[in-house]
């Protein structure tokens, strides 16, 4: 980057078959405005059309993971949405849907829409000094960027109604114990954590984890896992998958003791 030249509000990095997407606004607490929110969509539109992106790790310049929505621009009266892809929701994240599997790494300060960023997360690392919390209730807002709504289907009904109406902080210990978050990291090492989970991840044939993430979301509400419906979103996905070369060469390499070279097709 040429000096004097701003540093862009989300940055985005390939490492092997991992992505990694940093919302970087340090010194706002990585708060999200207009710029976050285009260059952090952006990047996960990239993620998510890149083949050779298998996971992708999203994080937080400095401290924060990030603070929620700006109240600076939105007191202003200004956006903080993508203009050209509002459909993208908050962060440029929280409603765009990509196959490949997203991990969150939260690494500070994580509340309102950074709470509901990890919840929009297929897989969450938190900082043992970190912590979650929707406190939109007292600042006369509620969490309209997914937090209501995903909490309530990720934690019971009555955990999800004391933190939304209440607005109190949830510790990594305690997300832990909910399970709204898959590893509790020590001070400083998130990011580390997530990116062995998401190395876990890209060493797996690709079409076989993008069809098991799509299976788990959209069978979610299919009804009983004894009818059709539900049965249908496995089957679809079945059909991708055991038509690939990749389901070929899985069991080629294992008869050979070799490791799989996959292709993700």
């Amino acid at each position: 980057m040429n000096a004097g030249e701003a540093e862009p509000a989300a940055r985005y990095e390939r490492r092997g078959h991992i992505g990694v997407l940093t919302l970087n606004r340090p010194d706002a607490m990585n708060a999200v405005n207009a710029e976050l929110s285009t260059a952090a969509g952006e990047a996960l539109r990239r993620a998510g059309a890149d083949d050779e992106v298998r996971a992708v790790v999203i994080t937080g310049a400095g401290r924060a993971f990030c603070a929620g929505a700006d109240l600076k621009e939105l007191a202003r009266g200004n956006r903080i949405d993508d203009r050209d892809h509002p459909e993208h929701g908050f962060a440029g994240i929280v409603r765009q849907w990509i196959d490949t599997p997203t991990i969150a790494a939260v690494n500070g300060y994580a509340l309102g829409g950074g709470t509901e960023i990890v919840l929009a997360c297929d897989i969450a690392v938190i900082d043992e000094t970190a912590s979650l919390g929707l406190p939109e209730v007292t600042r006369g807002l509620f969490a309209a960027a997914g937090g209501v709504i995903r909490l309530a289907r990720q934690v019971p009904q009555k955990v999800a109604l004391e933190a939304v109406l209440t607005g109190e902080p949830i510790t990594a210990a305690r997300a832990y114990e909910l399970g709204l978050v898959n590893r509790v990291a020590p001070r400083g090492t998130a990011v580390d954590v997530a990116l062995g989970i998401a190395g876990t991840v890209a060493a797996n044939a690709p079409l076989s984890v993008q069809q098991s993430k799509r299976v788990v979301h959209r069978s979610r509400d299919a009804g009983s896992d004894w009818d059709d419906e539900a049965w249908q979103v496995s089957t679809d996905a079945g059909r991708v998958v055991f038509t690939s070369r990749d389901a070929r060469e899985g069991p080629r390499a294992f008869a050979e003791k070799r490791a799989p070279q996959w292709e993700g097709r």
